[in-house]
């Protein structure tokens, strides 16, 4: 069965016709050609299909695109300002290197702009906390953090 869904992507309106079965990261990844946004595990074990939904973080995988009628929706590729600029979680990300091989980073970095956002000033430990919902299988998190921290900073302005 085909239901329609619309909602905002990275600023711009969209609609489809989708199965009612269709998972918003598939949405996302197929019909939207958005593949910032990846499939790991799909059992929201590996938060590397984080998007922003209305502002929260949320795991692509475990829901439909026929939830998200009528959201507002960024994607990794909707985070940086339209003239290039990184958002400064992802610029913190890129000078402290927590990007390690890349398959997980778009969703750290979605999942670490919601923390930040939420808790500006956390504690290391806060930080390494807030990751539990993402698996990088590269690295022992420490640049992560390191990344986490300083884009938390930036993004509050010290």
């Amino acid at each position: 069965m085909a239901v329609k869904v619309s909602m905002k992507f990275n600023g711009k309106a969209v609609s489809a016709e989708v199965e009612a079965r269709t998972l918003l990261v598939t949405f996302i990844r197929e019909h939207l050609n958005l593949t910032g946004t990846h499939v790991g595990c799909d059992t929201a074990q590996c938060g590397a299909c984080t998007v922003s939904m209305n502002g929260r973080a949320v795991k692509a995988c475990s829901m439909l695109a026929m939830q998200a009628e009528g959201a507002d929706i960024m994607t990794i590729e909707g985070l940086a300002k339209a003239d290039g600029t990184l958002h400064p979680m992802q610029a913190a990300f890129k000078e402290h290197h927590g990007l390690q091989c890349g398959f997980c980073t778009p969703g750290m970095v979605m999942n670490a702009v919601d923390f930040a956002t939420r808790h500006p000033g956390a504690s290391e430990q806060e930080v390494r906390e807030s990751l539990e919902g993402n698996l990088c299988r590269c690295t022992g998190y420490h640049n992560i953090v390191k990344s986490i921290m300083a884009g938390s900073k930036a993004m509050a302005g010290k």
